[in-house]
């Protein structure tokens, strides 16, 4: 519920939410004494590793009759082209939503509509009740960390057709704190000017439920998991949560499963994600890869019972089980403790695939996701966590993914590398400077490509809608402004980056919809790979073989 408050009490309440109240305070058995965080010791100095319990590797219960030898013991009941028996029911596209924790194809707070389908690509639209855009598939996610994409303002959000970005709950916890943001703000779309208001009509001003008031885009926010692998130097998982050391007061704190439902909820999003136990895929250690994966499906439990706002906030989980797709392996372990939650007690609405994007190897990154679609449900979002390099979102589209999140659009244009279909423009490089105005030799960075078709006097992409391409805005006016460090220069690239991975995601969705998915999927990869079929990686081939679909276009 949104209060009102004066610049005052926001001072204040700023003033005394602090980071002790925004996470649990760190308890005395197990971690560091008050004594010792007084006197400032280090953390590394002073935590020691929780001691394995021999029962955190055994089987869960509701796991020991499961007879993974048989098919399908994982996974969900499937439709084509999973099981050709089966018709994945079609709903045309612009159908109003249903909300009904009633009904088997929606929930209270997320409806979700399969408009298409070409092999395993799926072009959907998934529905929140909160008067934000509907949100269409595939669906890349920018990152807010902190609630607003650098250098971009709501309206630019909405208006490079960007209906939901990402928020990151222990960054936002750490500052400002997610109750201010809950008490002062009413909620993080009101924090971050993510609301369109109703002007003629004042009264409703900080009224959300006012029809007239309209949601400029959608929020995710992550559970504060990921900085286990992020922050490594600066945590240790325990069975209660993640002792964490702040990097900004250096002081400890606990995040446990139910503080990272409680700050989701008081930030508000519309898609909330269980605190997981996630440890790098490139880690050795297949005890702690069994005893996270077991902990994951405890602290979903945990995460279900302190979650507030069912009705208009939508818990998923996070499938892990490290790299191992093997029969009975700790992924098909993990996809059948969660199979069992959702028959058994609450429909989950949606479904997160976790644990990569880690520097594991690309062969075993496309299998895990292969992996992840042939099991999960074929009528509820598909999320694969922390992936965004353009080519990854056209492979694992292929295979059955529809969503995906990344700093990579938005922190590249910090360095000033700007996103093309034929890979990266590093607009820094000495060819785009004004002085050397026809240099034919400008460096499309794929790693395999000698492209020369684009000169420094001409924008990044002429046929792109972003504000520096539509205003006609050249490189070497970009490689100006990123040498002097003007920030407009970061803000523009930033805009292109982001534009173009919607614009990608949207040429993706039309060709599912109009059953040529085959073909955009070859033209990409031509573009990508400079007409060199010899340059395309192996995993690419795979993965494509495996969704059906031939990697070779004609020469």
């Amino acid at each position: 519920m949104k209060r009102k408050a004066t610049d005052d009490a926001a001072v204040a309440t700023s003033n005394t939410i602090t980071t002790a109240t925004r996470m649990s305070d760190v308890p005395s058995d197990g971690v560091p004494s008050q004594q010792q965080l007084d006197g400032g010791v280090s953390y590394n100095n002073n935590y020691d590793p929780e001691p394995i319990r021999p029962e955190w590797l055994e089987l869960p219960p509701e796991l020991r009759s499961v007879d993974f030898t048989v098919d399908g013991a994982a996974a969900w009941d499937k439709y084509e082209p999973y099981n050709p028996q089966r018709s994945l029911p079609i709903v045309p596209v612009d159908t109003p939503p249903t909300f009904s924790s009633s009904s088997s194809s929606s929930s209270s707070a997320l409806c979700f509509h399969i408009n298409g389908i070409d092999g395993r690509a799926r072009a959907a639209t998934i529905h929140f009740p909160n008067n934000g855009p509907p949100v269409t598939t595939p669906r890349f996610m920018p990152v807010g960390t902190k609630g607003t994409l650098k250098g971009v303002l709501p309206d630019e959000i909405a208006s490079m057709e960007c209906p939901i970005i990402l928020a990151n709950t222990y960054h936002l916890a750490i500052q400002p704190g997610t109750e201010l943001i809950d008490q002062v703000f009413g909620g993080l779309h009101n924090f971050m000017g993510g609301i369109r208001r109703d002007t003629d009509n004042n009264d409703n001003d900080n009224n959300d439920n006012n029809d007239n008031n309209k949601r400029l885009y959608n929020l995710l926010t992550d559970s504060g998991g990921f900085q286990m692998v992020s922050l490594a130097a600066l945590s240790n998982v325990t069975e209660k949560g993640v002792v964490f050391q702040s990097p900004y007061s250096k002081e400890h704190m606990l995040l446990r499963p139910e503080d990272s439902i409680r700050c989701q909820n008081e930030i508000g999003a519309d898609v909330i994600m269980q605190l997981d136990d996630v440890i790098s895929s490139v880690a050795t250690n297949e005890d702690r890869f069994r005893i996270a994966t077991f902990r994951t499906l405890r602290w979903y439990d945990r995460c279900v019972q302190a979650h507030q706002y069912p009705h208009r906030q939508n818990l998923f989980p996070i499938v892990q089980g490290h790299l191992d797709t093997s029969r009975g392996g700790l992924r098909e372990l993990c996809l059948a403790g969660f199979k069992h939650r959702d028959q058994h007690h609450r429909r989950i609405p949606g479904f997160a695939i976790g644990g990569l994007a880690g520097g594991e190897s690309k062969d075993d990154f496309w299998k895990v996701v292969d992996h992840a679609c042939r099991h999960l449900p074929d009528d509820r979002p598909r999320y694969l966590m922390g992936v965004g390099y353009p080519l990854d979102l056209v492979v694992c589209t292929a295979l059955g993914v529809d969503m995906y999140d990344c700093v990579y659009p938005t922190r590249t244009a910090r360095f000033g590398v700007a996103l093309v279909d034929e890979g990266q423009i590093k607009l820094k490089q000495h060819q785009f400077a004004a002085k050397n105005p026809s240099s034919a030799d400008m460096t499309i960075n794929n790693n395999n490509s000698n492209n020369n078709n684009i000169n420094s006097n001409t924008p990044i992409d002429k046929d792109c809608p972003c504000e520096a391409c539509r205003r006609g805005v050249s490189k070497e006016r970009l490689h100006s402004l990123l040498k002097a460090n003007n920030p407009i220069g970061v803000q523009l690239v930033t805009q292109h980056n982001v534009t173009y991975m919607m614009q990608l995601v949207t040429r993706m969705r039309k060709s599912i919809l109009e059953r040529s998915f085959q073909q955009f999927v070859q033209e990409f990869l031509r573009r990508y790979f400079a007409d060199d079929q010899g340059s395309v990686p192996t995993w690419v081939r795979d993965a494509l073989q495996a969704a059906g679909l031939s990697w070779r276009w004609t020469p």
